[in-house]
C-alpha cells in the first residue's frame, strides 16, 4: 500500500447491540449494562478513544437500573468522549412501521437525548436494518438528522454511486448518507485486516472514509487490542491517517469540502426479503397497536378540548415505547428466537390495553354529553368517525333484545337500511346489527333502533344485490366465484362493460421455501408447488347491505375460509380470510392477475408511495399496493387496489399481482447451518390465524379511486357505543375537524409532548404539490399551506386562541428551537 496521509479514515468505535435477537430482553438488558461499563472503562484507560453509541431505549435501561453509571454517561457525553447518534428509540426495522412510528422513533429519541443530555443526534443511524424506505430521508431532516449512516443492502444487493450519497424523498429532503463498508463490526483482535480493506475503498476525490470497529450484535464494544492495533497503524507511513472520531466530525468535515456526492433518489432494498412477511403474529400486532394509539390519541386530545376529560399522555408514551420497542429490526423482522415473540406479544397486549382505555374514556365522556331524547324502547348507537374525511363505512355491533320490526334511523329521522348478521355471542338474545353508517369528518353520528314502528325504507333501499352460491352483483361490479376452484373468475366493471381480470384471482399458492429465517439471498418465491382446493362455495348471509359467499378450501393439513362481501353500495369487495396453517417450508401467496395493459405498480411506504418494476421480486408495502393501466378493449385507465390490515410483503410480476401471506421457516434459523434431521424445531406461523383484504377495482388511476383513504378505513374501523338517552349539549352529528383537499390527509392529532396544545400531522399523499385548508370549526381555527409533493407537516394549535397556529418540526420545536 503506497503512502498517503492525506486520506483519513475516521475510526468509528461502536457496540452494535441487539437488545433482542437470538436472546430475550432481559439479556439485553443485562449485555447493554456490561457493553456500557466496557466503553466508559476504555474511555479511562485511552485518552484519544471515544465511543458512539445509538438507541434511547438503552440509556433508559440504564438510567432505570444503574443511576450512577447513568451520571458517568452523561459526564462523558458534555466532555465530547461519548456520542448519540441514532435519535431513535431503537434501531427498528425501517420498511414495516408506519411514518407516524418512524416520526414516533424521533419524537420520543430526541426529546429523551436532550432532556437527559443537552443534546440531539445529528446522524441518523440504523447500520444493521435490512432496508431503508424512499421517505426516511424527509423524516430523518424533520427530526433534526442531517445525516445517515446505514450498511444493508450490501453492494451486491443494491448499486449505489457511492459509499456517500446524498439521499432524497419526493418532497426534496435530503440527508447525507454513508454505507459502511464490510461491517459495522469486529472480534475483539488487530484490526490490519479490516482496516486495510476498509482503505480500499478510498478513491480520490473521496480521500475519507469511516471505519467501524468494535465488538458487536451481542454487544462487547472496542477492546484494547482494538484500540492499541489503531495506533500502531497509524505510524506506519503505508497506512492512511487513522483518527479516533465520531460520525458527525466525520459528516462535519466531508461536508466543508463540497465535494461532489452523487444523488439517490430511491428506496434502499433488498436485503432479507423474507423478512417482510414472516411471523404473521408480530406483524399483525404492531398494525394494530400503531392505529388503536394514533385513534385513542385522536379522540382523547380532542375530548380533552370538548369536556375536560384528562388526556392520559403517560400510559400513552408507556404504550409508544412499548411499540417502538418491539419494532426493532430483530424482533418486527420476524427473525428472533420463540420466545421473544411471548414478549413482544405481552408488550403489545399493554400497549393495545392502554390504547383501549384511553380511547373508551374518550369517546364515553363525549358520548353522555350528546342531548339524546327519550324514546320509550329506543337503542341509541353513537359511531364514531377517527378520519378527518366523510367515510360511508359498514359498521357492526352486538345488541341484546332485537325484534324482526325493529328499524334503523339516523339523528335526522331518515331510515337506514339494517342487516342482521351472524352474532359472535351465540346466548341470551344477543345480535349483530350490520349497517353502512355515512359519517361526519373525525366526529360522530347517532343512529337509533327503534321498536315496532312501520319500515319507511324506499323500494330501493329495501332490495338487496344480487347474490347466489357463486355470484355477487351490485350496480357497479359483478364478481363470479368458480363453484369447483373457489377462485375469483370473473370481476367485471359493469359500466365500463369491462372485465379486470387475466385468469383466476384471490387464488391460494403454495410455494416451497426451504430459505432461513431472513431468506438470505433470496428475491422471488416462484416455485410453485400446489394449491388450496375448494371443498365448499356457499352464500351465507344475504340482506339489504351486504351479501356474503363463503369459500373453504383446504391444502395438505391446512384450511383456509374467505369471506368474500359485497355491499350493496360500496365499489369494494371485503375479504375476510381465517387460516389454519399447518405447513412447513413453505411459502403461501394470494395472486391476482389483472386484464391491463400499459401497467404501473404503486405501492404505499411509510407516510409515501413508490414505483416499482414488474419483476415478480418481493417488495415491502403497507396498507395499499395498486396496479393500473389501460384496458386494451376500450383504452380506458382501470386499475386494481388491494388493500389488507395486516400484511407487509407482495410482489408483481408482469400482470400478476400477490399478497405474501405468510411464510413458514423454523424460528431463529440463519444459513449457512442447516437443520438437523435428529434436532426438533420449532417453525413459524403454525396454526390459526385472521386477516382482512380488500379489492378495489376502480377507472382511472388509484389516486382518483381513494385508495390511501379506503386503506385507512379498513385499519382504523369506526368505533360503536351503544348509548342511552340523556341531556346534553352535544348535537347528535359533529364534525371536530376536515380537510378541503383529498389528496392531504391529517394522520394524527394528539396532545403536545410539553403542555395541552393539540399537534397535527398532516401530509399529502398523491405526490403532488397542493395548497389545502384544515378547518376545526368548533374552535373557530383554520391553517392553510402549500404542500410539496409527498410532504409531511406538522401544526401547533396553541389552547390559548390569543395564540398563533405555528408549524413545528416533527419534535414538536421550531426549526430554531434547538
Amino acid at each position: 500500500m503506497s503512502s498517503n496521509k492525506e486520506q483519513t479514515l475516521y475510526m468509528i468505535g461502536n457496540a452494535h447491540l441487539d437488545p433482542v435477537w437470538l436472546w430475550q430482553w432481559q439479556e439485553g438488558f443485562q449485555e447493554t449494562k456490561a457493553t456500557f461499563r466496557s466503553a466508559l472503562d476504555r474511555i479511562k484507560e485511552y485518552p484519544d478513544f471515544v465511543f458512539t453509541n445509538s438507541s434511547a431505549a438503552n440509556y433508559e435501561w440504564i438510567e432505570n437500573n444503574e443511576p450512577e453509571m447513568f451520571e458517568e454517561i452523561k459526564q462523558r457525553i458534555k466532555e465530547g468522549r461519548w456520542e448519540i447518534v441514532g435519535g431513535w428509540w431503537i434501531q427498528p426495522d425501517c420498511n414495516i412501521p408506519s411514518g407516524e412510528s418512524f416520526v414516533r422513533q424521533g419524537l420520543y429519541g430526541q426529546r429523551y437525548f436532550q432532556e437527559k443530555f443537552g443534546v440531539t443526534a445529528k446522524v441518523g443511524y440504523n447500520v444493521d436494518s435490512f432496508g431503508h424506505n424512499g421517505m426516511l430521508p424527509q423524516i430523518l431532516k424533520k427530526s433534526g438528522m442531517d445525516n445517515y449512516v446505514m450498511m444493508r443492502p450490501n453492494p451486491q444487493e443494491k448499486g449505489l454511486p457511492g459509499r456517500v450519497f446524498w439521499w432524497e424523498s419526493d418532497d426534496g429532503s435530503r440527508v447525507l448518507a454513508f454505507r459502511i463498508p464490510f461491517e459495522y463490526c469486529t472480534w475483539g483482535k488487530d484490526l490490519e485486516k479490516h482496516v486495510t480493506r476498509t482503505a480500499g475503498e478510498l478513491k480520490a476525490p473521496f480521500n475519507d472514509l469511516m471505519c467501524f470497529y468494535g465488538v458487536g450484535n451481542h454487544g462487547g464494544g472496542p477492546t484494547k487490542e482494538n484500540i492499541e492495533s489503531i495506533a500502531r497503524l497509524n505510524a506506519d507511513e503505508n497506512f492512511p491517517t487513522l483518527k479516533f472520531s465520531t460520525p458527525n466530525e466525520f459528516f462535519e468535515k466531508i461536508k466543508v469540502k463540497d465535494l461532489p456526492f452523487p444523488v439517490v433518489h430511491d428506496d434502499l432494498q433488498h436485503h432479507a426479503s423474507g423478512c417482510y412477511s414472516v411471523h404473521s403474529g408480530i406483524k399483525k400486532w404492531n398494525r394494530e397497536a400503531e392505529n388503536m394509539l394514533i385513534k385513542a390519541e385522536k379522540f382523547s386530545s380532542l375530548t380533552n378540548w370538548i369536556t375536560g376529560q384528562p388526556y392520559r399522555s403517560e400510559e400513552l408514551y408507556t404504550a409508544w415505547k412499548n411499540v417502538l420497542f418491539n419494532q426493532f429490526h430483530d424482533i418486527l423482522a420476524g427473525t428472533s428466537l420463540e420466545e421473544a415473540y411471548n414478549d413482544a406479544r405481552n408488550m403489545h397486549g399493554e400497549a393495545m390495553s392502554i390504547g383501549e382505555r384511553s380511547l373508551n374514556y374518550a369517546i364515553q365522556s363525549l358520548s353522555w354529553r350528546i342531548n339524546i331524547e327519550e324514546e320509550e324502547g329506543m337503542k341509541p348507537i353513537v359511531v364514531f368517525n377517527p378520519h378527518a374525511w366523510r367515510s360511508e363505512i359498514n359498521v357492526e355491533i352486538e345488541v341484546g333484545g332485537m325484534r324482526d320490526s325493529d328499524i334503523l334511523v339516523d339523528d335526522q329521522g331518515n331510515h337506514i337500511p339494517m342487516q342482521l348478521v351472524q352474532s359472535h355471542a351465540t346466548s341470551n338474545g344477543r345480535y349483530r346489527v350490520s349497517f353502512i353508517a355515512d359519517l361526519p369528518p373525525l366526529g360522530y353520528r347517532v343512529y337509533k333502533i327503534l321498536k315496532n314502528e312501520k319500515s319507511k325504507l324506499s323500494d330501493d333501499q329495501k332490495q338487496t344485490i344480487k347474490a347466489n352460491d357463486h355470484v355477487l352483483e351490485n350496480d357497479k361490479y359483478r364478481v363470479e366465484i368458480n363453484p369447483e376452484t373457489g377462485f375469483v373468475e370473473s370481476l367485471f366493471n359493469k359500466t365500463g362493460n369491462v372485465e379486470l381480470l387475466s385468469g383466476p384471482a384471490s387464488w391460494p399458492v403454495v410455494m416451497e421455501d426451504h430459505s432461513d429465517t431472513w431468506s438470505h439471498n433470496v428475491l422471488r418465491y416462484d416455485e410453485e408447488i400446489g394449491q388450496f382446493k375448494a371443498k365448499s362455495v356457499k352464500r351465507v348471509e344475504h340482506g339489504p347491505v351486504k351479501s356474503v359467499i363463503r369459500v373453504v378450501s383446504e391444502y395438505g393439513k391446512s384450511t383456509m375460509t374467505q369471506d368474500f362481501t359485497m355491499y350493496k353500495t360500496q365499489e369494494q369487495i371485503d375479504v375476510h380470510v381465517t387460516l389454519n396453517w399447518q405447513e412447513q417450508f413453505k411459502t403461501l401467496k394470494l395472486q391476482f392477475p389483472v386484464n391491463l395493459i400499459f401497467r404501473k405498480n404503486t405501492y404505499e411506504i411509510p407516510y409515501g408511495t413508490i414505483v416499482r418494476e414488474c419483476n415478480g421480486e418481493e417488495e415491502p408495502g403497507q396498507n395499499w399496493v395498486d396496479v393500473s393501466g389501460t384496458h386494451e378493449k376500450t383504452g380506458k385507465m382501470y386499475g386494481l387496489s388491494l388493500l389488507n390490515d395486516s400484511k407487509y410483503s407482495f410482489d408483481i410480476l408482469n400482470k400478476v399481482m400477490s399478497m405474501t401471506v405468510l411464510r413458514s421457516p423454523i424460528y431463529a434459523h440463519h444459513d449457512p447451518k442447516q437443520p438437523n434431521e435428529n434436532e426438533h424445531y420449532t417453525f413459524i406461523d403454525q396454526g390459526i390465524q385472521k386477516f382482512t383484504y380488500s379489492l378495489l377495482p376502480h377507472q382511472g388511476n388509484w389516486e382518483a379511486a381513494d385508495t390511501v383513504k379506503k386503506a385507512s378505513e379498513l385499519n382504523q374501523q369506526p368505533v360503536s357505543i351503544i348509548e342511552t338517552y340523556h341531556d346534553g349539549d352535544l348535537p347528535q352529528s359533529d364534525s371536530f375537524l376536515e380537510v378541503d383537499q383529498d389528496n392531504v390527509i391529517v394522520s394524527v392529532v394528539k396532545q403536545a409532548e410539553d403542555n395541552d396544545d393539540l399537534i397535527l400531522r398532516v401530509y399529502e399523499t398523491t405526490n403532488d404539490a397542493t395548497e389545502a385548508t384544515i378547518t376545526l370549526p368548533k374552535w373557530n381555527r383554520t391553517i392553510t399551506a402549500s404542500f410539496k409533493p409527498s410532504e409531511i407537516k406538522t401544526f401547533r394549535i396553541p389552547k390559548d386562541k390569543g395564540q398563533s397556529i405555528v408549524e413545528n418540526n416533527m419534535l414538536e420545536w421550531d426549526d430554531d428551537a434547538k
